[in-house]
């Protein structure tokens, strides 16, 4: 686990994926789902020689990758993971992604059936200032990291740190990394369910 180590460089990356970017083991087999841009999957190429490929539901994203030289497809993470087979991966990766999606536990399902390991990062809808938001102003919040207004947001499934656990626990998956994010300084697991913003897990069967 990352804890408090220093790392030697920074890829630039945003903070969770800076993470996941530096407990990818190089030259893996990689599957990006929801993989943005493609700047996850271009530092895993480039610097850690894996063999990265994504998913991509947005048009324009997919466009900008393909330019880049990465293999991405457009597709939907709920149900285009159907398309590949057991264990094609050693990594599959949902960063930021999970809570948008229509049923989080099917697709956690998928991820650790076509990749040995998973990452999932995802923000945390428990952290104090979106709960001081709901009790002071009886609002849901916008935030630095939740930006966008309720009406609006992908965002379709609230998640927090001890929900993603309860769902861990109820299908027996095995945590072997976990990092937690409040702004972009990395904490500790301590009181993390109401500290953290974000958190990254790395998880398997």
């Amino acid at each position: 686990m990352l804890g408090g180590l220093t790392r030697p460089c920074s890829y630039g990356l945003r903070p969770d994926l800076e993470i996941i970017a530096w407990e990818v083991k190089s030259n893996s087999r990689v599957l990006d789902v929801g993989c943005g841009d493609g700047a996850l999957m271009q530092v895993l190429k480039e610097d850690r020689s894996c063999d990265a490929r994504g998913l991509e539901l947005d048009p324009h994203n997919v466009a900008l990758c393909v330019g880049k030289g990465l293999s991405v497809m457009q597709g939907d993470a709920d149900a285009d993971l159907a398309d590949y087979p057991d264990a094609s991966f050693d990594y599959a990766i949902l960063s930021q992604t999970l809570q948008t999606t229509k049923r989080p536990d099917q697709v956690l399902d998928e991820l650790l059936r076509v990749g040995r390991k998973a990452f999932v990062s995802f923000p945390n809808f428990a952290h104090w200032k979106v709960r001081a938001s709901l009790l002071w102003n009886g609002r849901m919040p916008v935030t630095r990291l939740l930006p966008i207004a309720w009406y609006e947001t992908p965002n379709i499934h609230h998640v927090t740190v001890r929900d993603f656990r309860a769902l861990v626990a109820e299908k027996n998956l095995r945590v072997e990394g976990e990092w937690f994010l409040s702004g972009d300084k990395h904490i500790g697991p301590a009181a993390a369910a109401w500290r953290a913003e974000h958190a990254v897990f790395l998880l398997s069967r």
